[in-house]
């Protein structure tokens, strides 16, 4: 029996997973399995160098008992941009929509009951199978996508977070693959992720690798701020265009805020009234402050103990819209039936 109204965000075998085999340049059929294992060459390339991308998306129940998928497009859109980037093929929509689909009608029982803050966190996952000594593409390529049902991201919720600032080490370069979802950019910002966690901190925010002066992103996540009736996003070449964030600028235009994504200066925080973290994951985390150890200097938020009222707004709008407690006038969710 499932506690639905307790669950960690953690891995939770559920019915299936769907995958397709990428094989002699085609796509093979979708399959379905039981399976949590991978039978794959100690020489294949995702192994030894890195050849992977990766996705993340939900799925929630309504009020009504539907199902819903938020913004899935987006996701099959990114996967195969990280793939170009990595030397791995693009997947047809079609097959990406089948395999999800499919994933979501098999394991539907695991989707969490409407009002208990919980959905099913979806993963897609494509790897290099080829062995290779040499460095070389691939030829035979996996796609698959698993799911596990979830709770918050960070235990306490939609509560601030505190943040450190990171200057010793880079998530990733300018020109890197900072853009795309490959599990290295995951790799390079664990140590400082741990490292984060022991002081007491929720994330780390990284800056611009260059000057160290612009901020980049907030651990795994996009960052953004209120500066008054604007809402502000770093614009990097070393960030991952983050669909949350993509979603949450649309909903800060529709209320009447200016959007702004350009570089943005960490002194600028001064001048703020709220700041925040942004993903699939966590959808917000408000932070109440954030610590610069160089300088010695902690930036802070609001009352630093409840979230600002526009992050609240931003936060209640989304979820209502995935969730269908509110109208969805973007057309951003799929019914799975």
């Amino acid at each position: 029996m499932i506690d639905w109204a307790n669950l960690p965000f953690g891995y939770l075998k559920t019915n299936s997973n769907t995958r397709c085999l990428f094989s002699d340049g085609k796509w093979g059929k979708v399959e379905v399995t039981d399976s949590e294992n991978i039978n794959m060459h100690m020489a294949a390339t995702c192994l030894h160098y890195g050849q992977e991308c990766f996705e993340g998306l939900k799925a929630y129940r309504g009020k009504d008992g539907k199902i819903r998928l938020f913004r899935w497009e987006e996701n099959a859109k990114r996967i195969n941009r990280s793939a170009a980037r990595v030397g791995l093929p693009e997947v047809p929509q079609e097959i990406f929509k089948e395999m999800l689909y499919t994933l979501v009608k098999e394991n539907a029982d695991f989707v969490p009951p409407y009002g208990t803050g919980a959905s099913l966190y979806i993963r897609p996952l494509m790897i290099g199978m080829s062995p290779r000594l040499g460095i070389s593409a691939s030829t035979e390529v996996l796609l698959i996508l698993f799911c596990s049902p979830v709770g918050p991201y960070y235990k306490g919720g939609f509560k601030p977070i505190k943040v450190i600032v990171e200057r010793g080490s880079d998530r990733a370069a300018p020109l890197g693959t900072g853009t795309v979802k490959v599990g290295g950019n995951y790799a390079a910002a664990l140590n400082m992720s741990i490292k984060s966690h022991e002081m007491g901190y929720g994330a780390a925010l990284y800056l611009d690798s260059k000057e160290k002066k612009y901020i980049d992103e907030c651990g795994p996540a996009n960052f953004f701020a209120i500066k008054g009736d604007k809402y502000i996003t770093p614009k990097s070449t070393s960030i991952l265009p983050s669909i949350t964030n993509m979603s949450l600028q649309a909903l800060a235009a529709k209320m009447g805020m200016t959007v702004e994504q350009r570089q943005f200066p960490l002194v600028e925080l001064t001048e703020c009234d709220e700041a925040a973290e942004c993903g699939t994951a966590a959808v917000i985390s408000p932070i109440s402050a954030i610590f610069d150890p160089d300088e010695n200097k902690t930036y802070t938020f609001g009352d630093q103990v409840n979230p600002g009222k526009t992050c609240v707004k931003l936060y209640e709008t989304l979820v209502g819209i995935q969730y269908g407690d509110v109208a969805d006038p973007f057309g951003w969710i799929s019914f799975v039936e």
